[in-house]
């Protein structure tokens, strides 16, 4: 059974609106994103985020609905299931709120639009437009409240009425501004007649409303035409008064067409340009945008309020767009599908780009490092895919790139105190007392601690001495206490130093023998411990006299302790022998409570940290434990008693905590170990999120005036000041190419990258496409070199691979499959397999090529050979230098497009005809030859896009229609042919084509709900996990599933199964089949604690609210 949830979200923006839609006096930008809908407010740098919701579809098309009588305007949402709602804002409940759905529009009897759908509304506000399917458009009248009509029926769309016409192949379409008031609604159609000639035809709407239980009828009656216009033409834009009339957008021209006189304006392009969007400005001013990324401003040149040409202006470039939203005072927004979306300002014939939304679609290919824990090939991860860094080849064209995506916690570097090696602790501190803002860095080594001084302008000067502090040990605490006092514990002894005078105002000293090994201070009290068995409380206001001193015998030797300054009067000590946590009363350190950590004593607590992480809620106790645990408890602050526990596993290693300040009065907690992490409260619960800084050694807060809210971070060789984000979000770095980068291949050896990208560029109105592999640096994303195809090679698959060479060696080597272009002919070369070498320089050598009949679409490696698959032809090759001699072959159904390769056992995608495994054998005798046998088939109808084995026997595959199918051999079958077929055994529809699925191999502990398994990237930009639900789990999961559907409605009250169900040409399903929606899973948490109540009541009386809390926790955690 199978288990997904999204790593990275859909960032590709297709669609988007300005609407007044949270407030009526405020304009907020709506922007769609695959199945998700964002709002933005608007200000003068910008946009900012004010909501976000997931939708139960695909979102095809967005309108605005302007009722004239309601305070705001709703939108209209139609999604790729053939379902439609409107949204309006509920200000109370701060949420989406459906007025009117459409269950299903689809018509079986008709075919749907071969261009795209479009949704258009009546200047006059009576009327929407839907164009679904090919010859029919859908007219449904708009309701505005009326002194007959009820509130309940006000501001809504009425029953949609079909209505039939004669144009197929519409290329644009539009609603024409009326030129007087009370005439009917008249709308205007481009249409192709057979791909060879293109027509305008303008119509007049005629609509009569029907009674109760009629939806009334509609005609479009076409009352002028104007025919053979240019071939090129896309786009009509219709104008308004005193004008009127549309334009229609062409290759070479733009034409002015008036409506009533029957006449047109013709006027050639400067130089040709395929436009894909616009919007509007005002009545004469109009934004287009062109396929290469050029933004124009079209005016329209009057006289006497008739039209005498135009003026067309190249004012910038920018991302390629999908969608132009003129927002106000010059400010637009571009979104894009194959580029960053922007946020521009357009003045004097230029644009500056004031704000980027970062997308990385379309995903094309994508490769997985482990930075935190990197050996060779494989990929370790204990907890969180966040650890994981995803490189992909995204966007297209003049907006491709390379991509590094890392979900966490980002950090910022923001200066480098030098390189220093094996620091223990830092400690910030101020030369001015008890000032907010601090100015000193301490930090301490293994025999001195150094002390550096920051100016406001952010000069750092080392000092020698400073008040009064010693210097030639190391530190165990520093800090700042009350009375412009400083406090610092050695192993040696403990002092106390005025700020002004430098001179020591009180001194403990350890007896002889006797050494400091912890200490740990709030503002009023110190605890010590000696020797590591003793325990001593200072009163630090009375010349640090012993207050209590305690021998722990039955406990053992004091690990860690811990004075907070959340909980005052208490202190908190970790022991060794005992594996428990003891808490005691700070002045006499009695026990007040003590908890055994771990019954058998292997994990013991090295680190503690008291702190309020949930604001409003009890303050939050964490231990780190030796094994790499985080015990988390709740805190009474009354009776101290301890709840809640739970555990979560964060590496290998115990981890140290550091506490750092939130706004909101609460903290966060910085964990430092081989996945360093932030700990933080959201939502009312526990966040881990890994943090993006590399091998951190030590880390305090650092909020100095030069730089506020910042951290000092110790690694093993440097100290750095860095900015680290509040919370988890997702991180992306960018390489700029320029070019389509179309494959990736990972080298951990050579720390660099093999890419393959393509290069476009229109020169002298022609087309020039060229092809190129590169290899390029895996930290600073810097090229290193390139390899140029011919002319009119493309590159089509691109691996790393340990091939056996002549001598049987396994060496390092990247192989390329490419294709040529426009070659016609049976016996013509259509592609090559390309092998390079590289060596310390990391310069690309050709060491081997092969022309084959066929292009080159995937390549593997098994037994150090390499896996070709061409047109109907998968071919075993072996690397004999310089040649590549055939050693195997296997006739597919079509064209196989992608492989998975496991042991002996390859998986063939094949175009049309899903998923076929063949068995590889080598010779096992001096006559005997390579082999590739067929042993399982899917004897089914999919057009497979990528294919990952992700279990024994067990592979899964998406197709072109956006399902995931996991297939599993019947190998128990009674029969031969029984065991050869391909089974499907879990089956769910993503609403995303994906591109690319990675195999992740994940160290899991034998607790885990669920196995990752796989990385899957796809054209919208998101990036999924999919995972196995461990066998115990797998019903329970399935009814938790059921549960929160049932009770969790989306936007539009589109039903779960509905959305998630098997959807394809060939077949469809009513509900997911043994798969689990791990997002869905995940709403179990933003339920109110009597829903969630209500969801585990449902599922037995064996299910605990916290156990499930816990546990969808855990899943949450996992990416």
């Amino acid at each position: 059974m199978a288990y997904l949830a999204p790593i990275h979200r859909p960032s590709s923006v297709r669609h988007a609106l300005k609407i007044r839609l949270l407030d009526p006096n405020e304009e907020s930008l709506v922007i769609a994103k695959a199945n998700r809908l964002e709002i933005y407010s608007l200000n003068e740098y910008g946009v900012v985020l004010r909501h976000t919701r997931s939708l139960y579809g695909k979102v095809t098309m967005l309108e605005r609905l302007p009722f004239a009588q309601s305070p705001t305007e709703h939108l209209f949402v139609g999604t790729d299931l053939y379902m439609y709602f409107t949204l309006s804002w509920d200000a109370e409940s701060r949420q989406l709120h459906t007025r009117k759905t459409f269950v299903d529009q689809a018509d079986k009897a008709s075919r749907d639009s071969q261009t795209q759908d479009r949704c258009h509304i009546d200047p006059t506000g009576q009327y929407m437009a839907l164009q679904l399917f090919d010859g029919l458009i859908t007219i449904l009248p708009l309701i505005t409240k009326g002194k007959k009509k009820k509130s309940s029926e006000a501001f809504t769309l009425g029953e949609p009425v079909p209505v039939r016409i004669p144009e197929f192949f519409v290329r644009s379409s539009c609603f024409l501004y009326p030129r007087e008031t009370d005439v009917q609604p008249r709308f205007a159609l481009l249409y192709a007649e057979n791909e060879e000639r293109v027509h305008l035809s303008f119509k007049t709407l005629d609509h009569s409303p029907g009674g109760p239980g009629d939806p009334g009828s509609a005609s479009l009656a076409t009352q002028s035409e104007r025919v053979d216009l240019e071939l090129g033409a896309s786009h009509i834009i219709p104008v308004p008064g005193p004008e009127y009339g549309v334009l229609v957008l062409a290759e070479t021209s733009i034409t002015y067409f008036d409506d009533k006189r029957v006449e047109s304006l013709n006027q050639p392009l400067q130089e040709a340009a395929i436009f894909v969007t616009w919007a509007h400005i005002d009545t004469q001013r109009w934004l287009l945008a062109d396929d290469t990324g050029k933004l124009y401003l079209l005016m329209l040149l009057t006289e006497e309020d008739e039209v005498r040409g135009w003026q067309l202006d190249v004012i910038g470039i920018t991302s390629r767009a999908t969608t132009l939203v003129y927002l106000s005072n010059g400010l637009t927004f571009v979104g894009s599908h194959q580029g960053d979306s922007q946020v521009i300002r357009i003045q004097e014939k230029e644009t500056q780009i004031l704000q980027n939304l970062t997308n990385v679609a379309p995903i094309l290919d994508f490769t997985i490092m482990d930075m935190g824990n990197r050996n060779g090939e494989t990929h370790s991860n204990e907890y969180s895919s966040g650890q994981a860094r995803i490189v992909t080849g995204s966007g297209a064209f003049q907006d491709g790139s390379l991509r590094s995506i890392r979900s966490g916690v980002g950090m910022e570097e923001q200066g480098l105190l030098g390189d220093m090696e094996n620091i223990l602790d830092l400690y910030p501190l101020s030369s001015k007392g008890t000032a907010k803002q601090v100015d000193v860095l301490a930090a301490t080594f293994a025999n001195e601690t150094r002390v550096f001084l920051f100016s406001t302008d952010g000069e750092v000067e080392e000092r020698e001495e400073f008040m009064g502090l010693s210097l030639t040990e190391t530190s165990l605490h520093i800090s700042n206490i009350q009375s412009n006092r400083l406090l610092q514990v050695t192993n040696t002894q403990v002092r106390i130093n005025d700020i002004e005078s430098g001179m020591i105002t009180s001194e403990w000293l350890a007896q002889e023998a006797h050494t400091v090994t912890v200490a740990s201070a709030n503002d009023d009290h110190l605890v010590i411990c000696v020797s590591g068995f003793e325990a001593l409380a200072l009163d630090m206001n009375n010349d640090l006299r012993i207050t209590a001193r305690r021998k722990f015998p039955e406990e053992g030797q004091i690990a860690c302790i811990h004075v907070p300054s959340v909980c005052t009067g208490i202190c908190l000590a970790g022991f060794w022998q005992s594996s428990s946590v003891t808490i005691m009363d700070v002045g006499s350190l009695k026990t007040i409570q003590r908890v055994v950590m771990s019954e058998d004593g292997v994990a013991v607590p090295r680190s503690l940290i008291l702190t309020q992480l949930i604001p409003n809620e009890s303050p939050t106790l964490l231990v780190a434990m030796a094994n790499g645990e985080i015990v988390t408890f709740s805190m009474d602050t009354k009776t101290h008693a301890l709840s809640s526990r739970k555990a979560t596993i964060l590496g290998t290693q115990g981890a140290t905590f550091k506490t750092l300040s939130r706004n909101d009065g609460s903290s966060s907690v910085f964990a430092i170990c081989e996945h360093s992490s932030l700990i933080y409260g959201s939502e009312g619960r526990i966040v881990y999120a890994a943090i993006t800084a590399e091998e951190a050694s030590c880390v305090c807060p650092f909020n100095a005036e030069a730089y506020p809210d910042a951290v000092a971070i110790a690694t093993a060789n440097d100290l750095k000041i860095a900015l680290v984000d509040t919370e988890r979000t997702t991180h992306v770095q960018t390489l700029k190419f320029g070019e389509t980068v179309r494959r990736v291949a990972y080298s951990a050896k050579l720390k660099a990258f093999g890419i393959g990208t393509i290069y476009r560029d229109i020169q002298n109105g022609y087309e020039i496409v060229k092809s190129h592999f590169k290899l390029a640096d895996e930290v600073m994303f810097k090229e290193l070199d390139t390899f140029a195809l011919d002319g009119d090679e493309l590159i089509e698959s691109c691996i790393r691979a340990d091939l056996r060479d002549g001598s049987g060696r396994l060496v390092e080597r990247f192989v390329v499959g490419t294709a040529y272009m426009d070659h016609e002919g049976q016996d013509v070369v259509r592609g090559r397999i390309l092998v390079f070498a590289t060596g310390p320089e990391r310069k690309l050598k050709l060491v081997s090529k092969l022309s084959v009949m066929g292009a080159c679409r995937a390549l593997g490696v098994i037994d150090g050979n390499i896996v070709a698959a061409l047109v109907k032809t998968v071919i075993i090759y072996g690397l004999n230098s310089p040649e590549l001699s055939k050693l195997a072959t296997y006739r597919t159904s079509t064209a196989p497009i992608a492989l998975a390769i496991s042991g002996n056992q390859i998986a063939i995608a094949d175009l049309m005809k899903s998923v076929s495994v063949v068995s590889y054998t080598r010779p096992t005798s001096p006559g005997s030859s390579h082999t590739l046998i067929e042993t399982a088939r899917h004897f089914q109808t999919v057009w497979a896009t990528a294919v990952a084995h992700v279990d024994e026997h067990t592979w899964l595959e998406s197709d072109a229609e956006g399902n995931l199918m996991v297939l599993k051999q019947n190998v128990g079958g009674m029969t031969s042919d029984d065991q050869r077929q391909l089974q499907t055994i879990s089956e769910i529809r993503l609403g995303e084509m994906v591109n690319r699925i990675q195999k992740v191999e994940v160290e899991s502990s034998s607790s885990a709900v669920v196995v990752p398994r796989a990385f899957m990237g796809t054209v919208d930009g998101s990036i999924y996990l999919f995972a196995l639900i461990t066998p115990s789990k797998q019903d329970l999961l399935m009814r938790l599933q059921q549960a929160i559907a049932s009770r969790v409605q989306s936007p539009g009250n589109v039903p779960f199964n509905t959305y998630r169900a098997f959807r394809s040409s060939v077949r469809q399903s009513e509900e997911p089949f043994r798969f689990v929606d791990g997002e869905l899973i995940e709403k179990f948490l933003d339920c109110s604690s009597g829903l969630q109540e209500s969801i585990c009541e449902e599922l037995g009386a064996q299910v605990d609210v916290e156990e499930m809390r816990a546990m969808v926790e855990g899943l949450r955690r996992i990416h």
